[in-house]
């Protein structure tokens, strides 16, 4: 099929109005006579003509295709059924309850063809397993694409998760990583696992954490009388105590977010990048919506490098693991 642009017909219009032969114009900007006849005798152009496809006004697409082609860049673009969302979300801000069609996505992708997004996300999101150099290299080019480079350190983010169980240890705590979430070693007794999800800056900046209990509902006589040390601190609790794809979006939203604002009145939409792992409540729907909305951008670590890469498990999680045995 021949592939022209909307101002390659329009010049071969103009040149045609001057005096041009139709077959000489059609020959010297590579558009089929048949569209420039169809055209001159009235025909709508592509972009009136799929107007009900596109759904979207051409700003708020743009800012989509923007955000989702800088995640395709770093390595994890959203799903088809997630971009899907995102614009149905748009328009129910706008009152418009209207479900997309079918065909919308295709003709996004059509009108967008500098992104990429999936059709679907496998279990384990990464392409690559383990910390060999090619996987640490391949990785780190990843900072340095432009669209990194131009976000401030102030407002470059790590997070990661740890845990707490009970029963373990000379002072009955052990430390567990996120990325196992298991236990080596099993004691006798009731145990309660107790999740941290920590996160600081680039520049040292370091947010109030997330504790996530093992219960129903977070239960007062978990806590000391006096909660003066643990000030703006945010506790909830989850049936097993880990983190659940409902607890990473009240991480997002009530810690994250509100936390890492960028200072200054004229850069609070300045972007933000965070660094985290590719644990799957980390791209759900509504965490990768909330980082969208935001204009956070997230940059997953390969999976099986949280010992060599996770800043966060190296000088924080592990100094504090020790500090249990």
């Amino acid at each position: 099929m021949t592939q022209y642009t909307e101002d390659q017909l329009q010049q071969a219009l103009e040149a045609i109005s001057r005096g041009q032969a139709i077959k000489s114009a059609s020959r010297e900007y590579g558009i089929p006579r048949t569209t420039i006849y169809r055209r001159m005798t009235g025909a709508q152009s592509r972009v009136i003509a799929f107007a009900d496809l596109q759904r979207l006004s051409p700003d708020q697409e743009a800012k989509l295709a923007e955000w989702v082609r800088i995640q395709h860049a770093l390595g994890l673009a959203p799903t088809h059924q997630q971009v899907k969302v995102f614009a149905e979300r748009i328009l129910h801000a706008m009152g418009d309850t209207e479900p997309i069609g079918k065909g919308w996505i295709q003709a996004f992708l059509k009108r967008n063809p500098s992104i990429k997004v999936q059709r679907s996300r496998p279990i384990d999101s990464r392409r690559i397993n383990g910390a060999s150099t090619e996987v640490i290299r391949e990785w780190f080019k990843l900072l340095a694409i432009p669209e990194v480079q131009g976000i401030k350190p102030a407002n470059r983010y790590n997070m990661d998760e740890t845990g707490i169980l009970e029963g373990q240890g000379s002072n009955g705590l052990v430390l567990g990583m996120s990325e196992t979430k298991s236990v080596r070693k099993k004691q006798p007794g009731s145990r309660a696992w107790v999740s941290i999800i920590e996160c600081i800056s680039a520049l040292g900046q370091r947010l109030h954490p997330l504790i996530i209990y093992k219960g129903k509902t977070v239960q007062q006589q978990w806590f000391p009388l006096d909660l003066g040390p643990y000030e703006g601190w945010l506790f909830t609790a989850t049936e097993n105590g880990w983190t659940t794809d409902a607890t990473a979006v009240e991480w997002l939203q009530k810690a994250f977010i509100p936390q890492t604002v960028p200072q200054g009145k004229d850069n609070k939409k300045e972007a933000r990048l965070l660094i985290l792992d590719g644990h799957g409540s980390h791209t759900t729907t509504d965490f990768m919506w909330l980082c969208y909305i935001n204009n956070i951008h997230l940059l997953f670590l390969p999976p099986h490098t949280s010992h060599v890469l996770q800043p966060l498990d190296q000088s924080v999680f592990c100094p504090l693991n020790a500090a249990y045995r």
